[in-house]
């Protein structure tokens, strides 16, 4: 179309393929979009499901490192994030480019900044998502950050009920190849 898009997936133009909701059709859960699995995921990518883009590790296969994923560099990295490769999301600074441009005078993102009165910031002087007097969105029933909450299945906890980056057997990230904590590894 005369916005360089595909005319159906256009929003502008009207596409058949856009819902009332703004999205593409089979893509929309409030829709009960074909691409949406039981579990409100697209299906492709839906561990339960089995979803073709899920490698044997349960990850996505492009970002696994074990598979050699497409996204992967040689120095194990998500391509597009690695600094030594060039990545496309690294800015001239080496930072990642969707917030260099938010980077205040004291070197922070200005949102989380204290000192610059960061919107992210409440009045307990914490991050409002993750400050449970406000109610942050990022705290769980149980009271904890309802990433690293095993009851609540938290996305950083593994399969072993670990942190996921410093689990020897996932292969975090936080585990050095002598297969110790790297910021403790004397080798390192």
């Amino acid at each position: 179309c005369e916005h360089g898009r595909q005319r159906s997936r256009c929003k502008e133009c009207g596409g058949s393929s856009i819902c009332e909701h703004g999205r593409v059709q089979s893509r929309c859960k409030e829709c009960g979009g074909s691409s949406i699995c039981e579990h409100g995921r697209v299906r492709s990518q839906c561990k339960e499901c089995g979803g073709s883009s899920i490698c044997e590790h349960g990850r996505v296969r492009s970002r696994c490192k074990e598979c050699g994923g497409s996204s992967i560099c040689e120095h194990g990295r998500r391509r597009s994030q690695c600094k030594e490769c060039g990545g496309s999301s690294i800015c001239e600074q080496g930072r990642q480019r969707s917030r260099c441009k938010d980077i205040c005078e004291h070197g922070r993102r200005r949102s989380r900044c204290k000192e610059c009165g960061g919107s992210s910031i409440c009045e307990h002087g914490r991050q409002r998502s993750q400050c449970k007097e406000c109610g942050g969105s990022s705290i769980c029933e149980h009271g904890r950050v309802r990433s690293r909450c095993k009851e609540c299945g938290g996305s950083s906890i593994c399969e072993h009920g670990r942190q996921r980056s410093q689990c020897k057997e996932c292969g975090g990230s936080s585990i050095c190849e002598h297969g110790r904590q790297r910021s403790q590894c004397k080798e390192c």
